[in-house]
């Protein structure tokens, strides 16, 4: 029931935090707290006993609605388990973030906050398709109220836009798992949505590539891809502080989740056909999202359209699809939840203090706050991959995976790195460095805000410094995905 608990333990402080916060606000923030810590412990107690051969670590299933072939069934493996750690890290550094922030409906603020961790949860665990759709639609509703009640002065037009854009990718997810399972209806007689059962169904090739890009289409919304990014900078620029840190960190985590669990080992055959397309678009969305950040005048849509490029790193590695590269896709999205998700932090924390994170509203904020310069400067660092910091290592082995694919789509992604260092720099210059715009002095970092920040910074040190645990975790999975395409190699084509 372990796996389980990892859903229920947001979902019901969340719960309990709502009326908490009638009595005392603090009450409810501390219950949060408390229930992303405990949800990192048990994954990091599951981690420390991970066995060192078998895919699966724990797996559950339970009845629940048979006569249509759903199960309750979760399971978990290495790469789920480094995003459930993600999870309870980014779920308490939101939660702090928000610490003094929000004032008004905290209770309703923090049942949202939790029950959208507890759907992003369900979306690492779920084994069952329909399952999985479910939690897929639980991230979206919550994480809307967020953006549409707490958010900015266009959190209307940047809650709707977003629902839309995530809605419609979902609803072709749904065709997709429906077609797929009454494939494979036909050909066993057995009605089922069993993620594990429904790996080998025989599709023709026109077949395969549409259901492919049924599913490819939703995770490339959350991704996001270019072309189905408009809503990110929006989202990002109205959302609160809480709702940036787990749209950035975890949210678009799930798009990138989606794509290395279900593309290569359902739909094996198709899967070449598309690669070089897909490997083309991330090229591109790197770049163009680097061109994008450094045009941005708004500190939090830099960042959110920085993240287009970043996460472009993520679909070159999972189309390049080989070892290396599909390694690197999961360090790159560990990377980007720490040092983006912090970034965010960081941005909330201004606009707390300033009322604003328009650029040219900022500037020479270094002389007041020396601290809070400093640890933006390190994750800015960490982000545009310095050697020993988390984003190094992953973009490293994407190049490398990419390069055995394309070298020349591997060369033209390089040119991403470089792009990054110039918005980046631009960031620094226009909040901490400058003349300073304003006579007011903010505050420096305060205890809560100095104590998250170096657990993030400890971790994004970590990965960069002793990347193989998180290599060694993702590695079964990995290694299931190579062997899906190396038998779909080797079958004869499929005419169901």
């Amino acid at each position: 029931m372990t796996l389980l608990y990892l859903i229920l333990i947001p979902l019901l402080a969340g719960l309990a935090a709502w009326p908490a916060a009638r009595v005392a606000p603090r009450a409810a923030r501390g219950l949060c707290l408390a229930a992303s810590l405990a949800q990192l412990v048990i994954a990091a107690i599951l981690w420390q006993n991970t066995p060192t051969t078998g895919q699966w670590i724990e797996t559950l299933s339970l009845p629940w609605i048979p006569q249509l072939g759903i199960t309750f069934s979760l399971f978990l493996d290495g790469l789920s388990l480094l995003l459930i750690l993600l999870t309870g890290l980014l779920g308490a550094l939101a939660v702090l973030a928000s610490w003094t922030a929000i004032r008004e409906n905290v209770g309703f603020f923090h049942f949202n906050l939790m029950a959208t961790l507890a759907g992003v949860t369900g979306v690492f665990l779920a084994r069952d398709l329909i399952l999985f759709y479910v939690f897929w639609e639980l991230m979206l509703v919550p994480l809307y109220l967020l953006i549409r009640i707490w958010g900015g002065d266009r959190r209307v037009y940047a809650a709707t836009k977003f629902f839309l854009f995530t809605q419609a990718g979902g609803l072709l997810l749904l065709l997709g798992i429906l077609a797929l399972a009454i494939t494979h209806q036909r050909q066993t007689g057995t009605l089922t949505f069993d993620y594990l059962q429904l790996i080998g169904t025989a599709l023709s090739p026109s077949q395969g590539v549409w259901l492919l890009l049924a599913f490819l289409a939703a995770f490339a919304v959350k991704l996001p891809a270019l072309g189905l990014h408009p809503w990110l900078p929006d989202a990002h620029s109205q959302a609160p502080t809480a709702g940036s840190v787990v749209l950035a960190g975890l949210v678009l985590k799930a798009g990138g989740y989606g794509m290395l669990r279900f593309l290569i080992p359902l739909f094996p055959q198709a899967f070449p056909t598309i690669a070089p397309a897909a490997m083309a678009l991330a090229v591109a969305g790197i770049l163009y999202g680097a061109a994008l950040a450094f045009a941005q005048d708004d500190l939090k849509r830099l960042i959110a359209s920085s993240s287009i490029s970043h996460m472009g790193f993520v679909l070159l590695g999972v189309f390049a699809a080989n070892e290396l590269a599909l390694q690197g896709a999961v360090v790159v999205m560990i990377a980007h939840g720490l040092t983006t998700g912090t970034l965010f932090a960081l941005a909330g924390a201004i606009d707390e203090r300033l009322h604003t994170h328009h650029l040219d509203r900022l500037g020479g904020l270094w002389t007041d706050m020396p601290r809070m310069g400093g640890v933006t400067l390190f994750f800015v660092l960490a982000g545009l991959g310095l050697p020993g910091l988390a984003g190094f290592v992953g973009e490293f082995l994407v190049l490398l995976g990419a390069w055995q694919t394309s070298p020349v789509l591997a060369a033209l992604a390089s040119a991403g790195l470089v792009l990054s260092v110039v918005y980046s720099l631009r960031l620094m210059q226009r909040v901490f460095l400058g003349p300073k715009v304003g006579e007011e002095t903010p505050r420096d970092l305060s205890a809560r805000e100095w104590l998250m920040l170096s657990v993030m910074a400890a971790a994004t040190i970590w990965v960069g410094l002793w990347p193989q645990r998180v290599l060694d975790a993702s590695a079964p999975a990995v290694q299931n995905m190579q062997k899906s395409l190396s038998d779909a190699a080797g079958a004869p084509e499929a005419r169901p």
